[in-house]
């Protein structure tokens, strides 16, 4: 199994991102192709691991600030070779923390969109009051979307929760302003119609069902689940914040931390955005992962698992025959 990763276009630099898929190739077997400027990359790289490691040079990428068109002219960028690679089969799959609209443009223009898919969507990983997690889809590619679209989201989304996450009767809910079925607006109420067919589909949830484990697949517009997304990290940062806050305002709080210090731990595992690595981009012909711009080693290595699973579950397959089950 061959895995890329866009070694350029982190907010840190390379450092973090090699460091991370280097940890990754640690404990798993696969070969690890780096795409990037070779002298940033080769100095990050240890001498056992060399053999398993490969270097595709190049010195361009593509900055945060740019626009994501752009991309499509830049072939000498990073993230352009890493999916031009995918596209010819050289590799499995592509991970990047990089430009996520250029990721995402190049992977629908360049590899194309599964047969049954209008518009691929970001399938963003949340935590769940049981330690599980539930799939929020979109979580930031669409921001327009049609009642099709919402559909199809459900669809990839229930196929990526069975296989990846392992979740035997991962149940789809529809993000609304309420559980009636008269709620919503007049998207999510056609795509409520077009759900009803699933099996799988709970009807209408709302956001605290999201976390509650209720509901495995959460279904949304881009805009929506972007919103979500950047929310949900806003409020577990502050809670983790006002935590230090107040516990070092008086010795008391002082000294009951250090009972609860295992449990802090865990709750800090539970809430951070690099215990999930990235976000998978369903629905285009290939295996690519989207990470968070601020990934650290962490992140980037529980990324590259993401896709290793994505290919050894053979997710695209199985999105393939569920559209083509349940086609509108």
């Amino acid at each position: 199994m061959r895995i890329a990763v866009d070694a350029m276009g982190g907010d840190f630099g390379s450092s973090p991102l090699v460091q991370g898929a280097l940890q990754a190739l640690k404990e798993r077997d696969f070969a690890l192709v780096l795409v990037g400027d070779e002298q940033v990359i080769a100095p990050l790289i240890p001498a056992e691991c060399k053999q398993k490691v490969e270097i595709v040079h190049c010195t361009d990428f593509i900055t945060m600030e740019e626009g994501a068109t752009s991309a499509l002219k830049r072939k000498e960028s990073s993230i352009y070779l890493a999916i031009e690679m995918l596209k010819n089969k050289q590799i499995d799959a592509v991970v990047s923390a990089g430009h996520s609209g250029a990721t995402m443009s190049l992977a629908t223009l360049k590899i194309g969109r599964l047969k049954g898919v209008s518009r691929p969507a970001i399938c963003t990983l949340m935590p769940r009051i049981d330690a599980q997690k539930s799939l929020v889809v979109d979580a930031g590619a669409n921001v327009d979307c049609k009642p099709e679209n919402l559909f199809e989201f459900g669809i990839m989304g229930h196929e990526y929760a069975t296989a990846i996450l392992n979740y035997p009767k991962a149940r789809i809910g529809l993000l609304a302003n309420g559980e009636e079925e008269c709620k919503g607006n007049e998207m999510t109420k056609a795509a409520f119609d077009l759900l009803k067919k699933h099996p799988s589909f709970i009807g209408n949830i709302e956001g605290n069902n999201i976390f509650d484990a209720n509901v495995e697949v959460i279904v949304c517009d881009g805009f929506v689940g972007n919103v979500v997304l950047k929310t949900s990290e806003g409020v577990a940062d502050s809670i983790i914040f006002l935590l230090k806050k107040y516990i070092k305002s008086s010795p008391i709080g002082i000294f009951g931390a250090l009972f609860m210090k295992n449990v802090f731990k865990k709750l800090k595992k539970q809430i951070d955005y690099a215990e999930y690595g990235g976000a998978p981009l369903l629905g285009v012909d290939g295996n690519v992962i989207i990470c968070h711009g601020k990934s650290n080693a962490k992140a980037m290595k529980n990324a590259v698992f993401q896709a290793i699973l994505a290919v050894e579950n053979n997710v695209n397959d199985k999105i393939l025959s569920a559209l083509e089950k349940y086609k509108i």
